[in-house]
């Protein structure tokens, strides 16, 4: 534990639905759902007008459309959301070398590191200064907490939220969380808390009452001694800098389960391409291949084929996740598939690039003699003519022109889906920053309208190329009595 609350955490507010709502002029103040849209999607983040309604993320996107049926419901652009992340880290690295960032909008910040903050008055004064920044960088609002631990400084920006700033002061931390749920704590999930209720203890007052010995017997060594300890307020884990990704995946959860061989193996090997495509943007490859497949009884199957050495070559990577589904048994049907690599480097193996073939070579050469190699028809458990399971108008419609996505009409400029079917688009045109725009609905297949990539949120942004130099440090230069709350 540190003397001075010098440990930064920074929590965006509701990122990808304010993301959204800066976005779109129109959705400003109103209900906003970024997730996954179909029967089986889930909610990834509900801007703080539908979490009124009682929309929260991880939430079945169909459970949310009951309780706020006139939301916004959007599909997530991660290009949006990585391009604001990372001008959000650019501003907290400005602020110390060590800045551990845990998700695109979240991370510590060690302001000691940096020589930011060396007591309360400094710690807040370049918290509130952050916040501006990053306002006027992205346009959107972050709530910082400042506490002399990571797992306070946590609990404090949780506690600021929304667009707000709460200091705990070193030495008050037992009083503090005394009355919280058990469930504050880190580590404290739904089954452990619930088994520490059923043993009469359901504040954080109650586990350091209890002490490390009962807690040890309930919840075993590790795990109680740890526990013991953050119910006294006591962390002394550092900031990190460092926090390498250990694998690059993505996966697809489907509206209907798929039961055509074929359409399933064109699934994987869109999967494959969209994950080097990830790879490759973070300049990373890898060794391992995996292949996910959630079946039809919710049952979840994984495989995986580790290859001679790093690649980021598409083909590749198809290619082994292809052989993986060989593999697999999807009779029944599959709901969901994910491909994934791991063993991660930041180099590729040049020979590598001739792996697609010798596994081609490989498998020609498993054939029994005198039979020809099979086709994709008969590899697949079905007849070569056989046509695969072809999607509906709509879903067409939905995979191209997804709910708030961005194009571009040749008349009427950049815009947004609002939604899809039938054979047509509705697009509102509006850009950030801008007045509300007009809807116009055209053909799904208009020749003049087309995706386009994400505008920025904000046109200007404030010059913070000298940030934080205004910034006094530690103790020296005048001190700003800027607004937030302290604890207690």
């Amino acid at each position: 534990m540190r003397p001075a609350p010098t440990i930064l955490h920074l929590d965006m507010d509701a990122f990808y639905a304010s993301a959204e709502q800066a976005a779109k002029p129109s959705l400003r103040g109103k209900a906003v759902v970024v997730g996954g849209l179909g029967p089986r999607g889930v909610v990834a983040t509900a801007s703080y007008e539908a979490r009124v309604l009682g929309v929260h993320s991880a939430m079945p996107t169909a459970q949310a459309r009951r309780l706020a049926p006139n939301a916004a419901y959007l599909v997530p652009r991660f290009s949006l959301y990585r391009t604001v992340s990372e001008q959000v880290m650019e501003l907290l690295g400005r602020l110390s070398p060590l800045v551990e960032p845990l998700s695109l909008d979240e991370a510590f910040v060690d302001l000691e590191a940096g020589g930011m903050a060396d007591d309360s008055v400094s710690a807040r004064t370049t918290g509130e200064r952050l916040r501006t920044a990053i306002r006027e960088v992205t346009g959107l609002s972050g709530s910082v907490g400042l506490a002399g631990s990571k797992m306070l400084a946590k609990i404090a920006s949780e506690q600021a939220k929304p667009d707000g700033l709460v200091l705990i002061e070193p030495g008050t931390e037992r009083e503090l969380l005394a009355p919280m749920s058990v469930r504050t704590l880190p580590g404290v999930g739904p089954a452990t808390g619930d088994h520490l209720r059923r043993a009469g203890m359901t504040t954080v007052h109650d586990l350091a009452e209890a002490g490390e010995a009962e807690l040890v017997r309930l919840v075993g060594k590790a795990h109680g001694h740890g526990l013991h300890r953050m119910a006294l307020g006591l962390d002394d884990r550092p900031v990190v800098a460092e926090r390498d990704a250990k694998s690059v995946s993505v996966e697809d959860t489907f509206d209907v389960d798929l039961h055509d061989r074929v359409r399933v193996r064109a699934e994987v090997e869109r999967l494959a391409v969209r994950c080097v495509e990830r790879l490759r943007s973070a300049d990373r490859s890898g060794r391992t291949v995996v292949l996910k497949v959630r079946r039809y009884d919710f049952s979840t199957l994984t495989r995986s084929e580790t290859l001679r050495g790093p690649t980021d070559d598409p083909t590749v990577v198809r290619e082994a996740a292809a052989r993986l589904l060989e593999a697999v048994d999807t009779t029944g049907g599959v709901r969901l598939l994910g491909v994934g690599v791991t063993g991660l480097a930041d180099f590729t193996q040049e020979d590598l690039f001739a792996q697609a073939a010798d596994a081609r070579e490989l498998a020609a050469r498993s054939e029994a003699p005198g039979k020809p190699a099979a086709d994709d028809g008969e590899r697949d458990g079905g007849p070569a003519d056989e046509e695969p399971a072809r999607e509906s108008a709509e879903q067409l419609a939905a995979r191209r022109w997804p709910a708030g996505h961005d194009v571009r009409h040749a008349e009427h400029g950049h815009g947004w889906v609002q939604g899809s079917g039938v054979g047509r688009v509705t697009v509102r045109f509006e850009e950030p920053g801008g007045p509300v725009g007009r809807v116009v609905t055209f053909r799904i297949d208009d020749p003049e309208l087309s995706p386009a990539d994400p505008l920025p949120l904000v046109r200007d942004p404030v010059d913070y190329s000298s940030w934080p130099a205004s910034l006094p440090k530690s103790r020296s230069g005048p001190l700003s009595a800027a607004g937030g709350e302290s604890r207690p």
